[in-house]
């Protein structure tokens, strides 16, 4: 029976312990929960044997179904595919067409998760959405908004990909995992008897379920992808590249040459068809240029300040000096030259475990 003055939250299960977790945990709280899987991609995709676990697979969406039953708390199937297909698959492929390495989750949680869901969530009457990242969201008094914090298990905190919230999302979200440990998490789904418990976590891009980016990037724009040459820095003809990409900047293993020493990836040129290579020292850089910014509670960028800048997921935070470019860009001139940064990845700013904001990497000074 509902109890008159209960919040209702809508809780985004991808049929893994930690989104399972978080609605027994809710649940626990007091909340009315609904538990909802976004059907973002084909059910029928290649699915490999049962060992394919990823938020996409009917086996993921059949575990959330299983976690909601014996939570006892109504659950449901949304469809996203076309708006999944059009902002987070079709960017996925343009910028690696653009010679730039994307990041999908930050583009799902950006328009899918926490745009389209969280809609949907208001207008069935929800009054919070939660998901199962690792993140903390406090109310600051001293500023009257919200902020977003790295969560207690620092080896899990995924607020890298949080950084295009907005206060109006956040005002609606609840993180209920932020205070604690993935072991700790893992715990609790067994107190609570999920079958989620010890299942094992996906690794992969959940649209490429095999993590073979260059084979999807095949079938879908094979045809666009020519051979070409890979060149050091004054433009002298080392070998030929299967295709611009298929590379990253930054990466070794793979290129096919044999040089005598190891060569890394340090620019793409689209072009030109060209993939520029060189030595390990060749792939460091002093700072970099970003565009698209979503700062979370500053009202205007500030014309300089200093932060602590991440540059890719599972990086080290680096002392760094923000300057404003106009509008919408920002200089990033790190204390030490940094190694690797890389265009179309996310550069995310910190001050100890707050979230300021980020933007996406343009290109490195």
């Amino acid at each position: 029976m509902d109890v008159i003055g209960r919040k209702k939250v809508l809780v985004a299960m991808s049929g893994g312990v930690d989104s399972s977790v978080t609605a027994a945990l809710l649940l626990e709280q007091g909340y009315e929960v609904v538990g909802v899987t976004m059907q973002i991609w084909d059910p029928k995709i290649e699915v490999i044997g049962e060992e394919y676990v990823g938020c996409c697979s009917i086996y993921a969406v059949n575990d959330a179904r299983r976690v909601a039953d014996r939570l006892g708390i109504p659950y449901y199937v949304l469809n996203f595919r076309e708006l999944f297909e059009r902002k987070v698959i079709d960017y996925f492929t343009e910028e690696y067409l653009r010679g730039r390495t994307p990041n999908p989750c930050i583009a799902c949680n950006r328009y899918i998760k926490f745009d389209a869901l969280l809609k949907k969530a208001l207008s069935l009457g929800m009054d919070y959405m939660a998901t199962g990242h690792y993140a903390r969201v406090v109310y600051k008094d001293d500023i009257g908004k919200y902020g977003l914090f790295r969560g207690v298990d620092r080896k899990k905190d995924q607020t890298y990909v949080l950084y295009n919230l907005t206060q109006d999302m956040l005002r609606r979200l609840l993180l209920p995992l932020g205070e604690y440990t993935k072991e700790q998490v893992r715990e609790l789904a067994r107190k609570y008897n999920l079958v989620t418990a010890d299942k094992p976590e996906s690794q992969e891009i959940c649209f490429v379920p095999d993590n073979d980016y260059r084979k999807f990037l095949k079938e879908r724009r094979g045809e666009e992808i020519k051979p070409g040459n890979f060149v050091d820095v004054n433009g002298r003809v080392l070998g030929q590249h299967q295709g611009y990409p298929y590379y990253t900047i930054g990466q070794r293993k793979g290129l096919g040459l044999a040089l005598g020493k190891p060569y890394y990836v340090v620019d793409i040129r689209p072009e030109t068809n060209e993939v520029v290579i060189g030595e390990a020292s060749e792939i460091f850089s002093p700072g970099l240029i970003a565009s698209d910014l979503n700062f979370l509670w500053f009202d205007e960028i500030p014309e300089r300040f200093e932060a602590q800048a991440q540059i890719r997921y599972n990086a080290k935070p680096q002392p760094a000096v923000v300057e404003r470019i106009g509008k919408d860009k920002v200089k990033v001139v790190f204390n030490e030259p940094q190694r690797a940064i890389t265009p179309g990845q996310a550069v995310v700013f910190y001050r100890g475990d707050e979230l300021l904001g980020g933007g996406t990497i343009e290109k490195r000074l």
